[in-house]
């Protein structure tokens, strides 16, 4: 009797691409079940069977939660490098301008061009939107706005002078800037909105308990594994942790609100 094949996929930044593939080698590894990453497209593909588990968006894992039956659970997630989070699943949305920028605070952006990677994202679009309403106002009273598909490019316009300021994934930022001194050199980081929780690791609740419980076991100790905690570095990870669905409840009623103040402008 052949195997099962566990497929992952990643809906986050292709900038962690390879640290998440060293993940998924290592859990075949650990398991010694079939695995192969590929690049998310679809969020219904956990309800299709197209995909047993991933890396998402806190966002997006709200979405699928609420779903009757959920058709993931939470595996674990990811406790990053750096006294800012403090040793807990957390990061921030960073608010990065161009170093010539006469920006120093947020306050200063207002009327400028933001730059966000779109609405289904929390870091980028979501988080915003609520800090925003939390002062009396939206994105859209505060800035003129580009939607531009990603994190990445986002980050690419306002190094271009296209956008003023962009809101980016401090995980994904800080990998950038430690591996681009040439982009670190060329940026400033002005503020940040947050913390909330990280985006997890997901597992398809159609796969069998034993199996689930495999890759949680994987997740939570690989950092024991030296070449493995090598592996986790490059992408500025320290470890895997539990993490609970009430963890994401902030992140879920940030969301209700943010959907609340757009069907109150279209009234």
């Amino acid at each position: 009797m052949s195997r099962p094949t566990v497929i992952f996929a990643t809906f986050l930044a292709p900038t962690l691409y390879k640290t998440y593939r060293h993940i998924v080698e290592y859990v075949e590894e650990a398991t010694g079940i079939p695995t192969f990453l590929i690049r998310g497209e679809s969020l219904d593909d956990f309800a299709y069977g197209s995909i047993d588990a991933g890396f998402i968006c806190g966002l997006a894992y709200t979405h699928l939660s609420q779903q009757v039956p959920s058709p993931v659970e939470l595996v674990a997630a990811p406790i990053l490098k750096g006294e800012r989070y403090q040793q807990s699943p957390l990061y921030f949305s960073d608010i990065v301008v161009r170093k010539d920028s006469p920006a120093n605070a947020l306050e200063d952006l207002y009327g400028c061009t933001w730059a966000y990677n779109e609405k289904t994202s929390h870091s980028g679009y979501n988080l915003v939107q609520y800090s925003l309403l939390e002062q009396g106002r939206s994105l859209e009273q505060f800035a003129q706005t580009i939607e531009t598909g990603s994190h990445g490019q986002s980050l690419r316009l306002v190094l271009e002078g296209k956008a003023d300021a962009a809101a980016i994934d401090s995980h994904m930022l800080d990998v950038i800037l430690r591996n681009r001194p040439e982009i670190a050199a060329a940026v400033r980081i002005i503020g940040a909105f947050g913390p909330s929780t990280i985006p997890p690791v997901v597992v398809s609740t159609r796969l069998p308990r034993s199996l689930r419980e495999k890759l949680r076991e994987a997740f939570l100790t690989m950092h024991l594994d030296g070449p493995v905690a090598q592996r986790l570095d490059d992408g500025l990870i320290e470890r895997f942790t539990d993490i609970s669905d009430e963890q994401y409840h902030n992140i879920h009623a940030m969301y209700r609100k943010v959907q609340e103040n757009v069907a109150g402008l279209l009234r």
